[in-house]
């Protein structure tokens, strides 16, 4: 039973909630939508597909140090392989509720994230094409995938401007996601993995990460400018204000000591920044469908 239990906790479900920014500013986005479905989506993706993807990279890295979520994990077992595979087709099978096309969307997710760190492919040795590819998937990929799962039609969701909109969670991706691995370069070199962050090393990845948080915020106000939803632009930047400013600070303190790019710092970053921006696109939700 504690072998379960084990393998539960490597699943990491509440770090699941870092990705919850993406489901929000997809609805955000959404002309109109179906309460019901988008909780059935919610549910899958954050407690089902998310996990599963967790699970399965912590089997076949088995990290000895501290991994998004989890300070101290505990030792991989088989038992964690038997959740991962039974999250999978949970996922898949519940998707059918939604329709076919959600449900064979969610299995493509699955396997390429399983191409992330399976040891025959494992697309973490490359720096460019893995952050390509989680940057898309968990990014744009998702945005669409949760829009189609929440009732919009697969004609309107490919069209402009909803699929620049998927673009920019994609640049906020590739801003927040090298910050996760900046912390982990002993391990990661341990395994023979060649991150982005790695590649860059510290401060390449702190300005890396900068210019595509730049870019992708930028793209976001202007469309919010050129579909007249000026008010969106004043919410997000006052949600987003205190991610700025503890990144700035984190930045600058990693580049005089660098003790300060740790487990915790990029932790907080993330919290932060998941929370700030659900909030954001939350309320733009809100006030534009309950009309507060």
């Amino acid at each position: 039973m504690n072998s379960y239990r084990n393998a539960l906790t490597l699943m990491r479900i509440p770090f699941s909630v870092f990705l919850m920014p993406i489901f929000w500013f997809a609805l955000s986005a959404m002309p109109h939508l179906e309460v019901w479905r988008a909780l059935v989506v919610f549910l899958i993706l954050h407690l089902l597909v998310y996990p599963a993807s967790n699970g399965y990279n912590s089997y076949f890295d088995r990290d000895e140090g501290s991994i998004g979520g989890l300070k101290h994990p505990p030792k991989v077992t088989r038992q964690l392989m038997h959740l991962v595979l039974l999250f999978d087709i949970a996922a898949v099978v519940s998707g059918l509720l939604l329709s076919p096309l959600f449900a064979c969307l969610v299995a493509l997710y699955l396997l390429t994230s399983k191409a992330y760190s399976y040891e025959g492919i494992r697309l973490k040795r490359y720096p460019f094409i893995s952050t390509f590819i989680v940057t898309f998937f968990q990014g744009a990929y998702t945005f669409l995938l949760v829009q189609l799962g929440a009732g919009m039609a697969l004609q309107e969701v490919l069209q402009a401007p909803n699929i620049w909109f998927a673009l920019v969670s994609t640049l906020l991706l590739c801003g927040s996601y090298p910050l996760t691995q900046i912390y982990q370069h002993a391990e990661d070199s341990r395994r023979g993995d060649r991150t982005l962050s790695l590649v860059l090393g510290i401060r390449g990845t702190y300005l890396f990460a900068a210019l595509s948080l730049l870019a992708g915020t930028g793209l976001l106000l202007w469309l919010y400018f050129t579909t007249e939803q000026v008010r969106s632009i004043f919410i997000y930047l006052v949600c987003t204000a205190p991610i700025v400013y503890f990144f700035s600070g984190w930045a600058l303190r990693a580049l005089k000591d660098r003790r300060a790019v740790n487990y915790e710092n990029s932790m907080l970053m993330n919290k932060l920044s998941s929370l700030c921006i659900s909030l954001a696109f939350v309320l733009m939700l809100l006030l534009r469908n309950w009309r507060m």
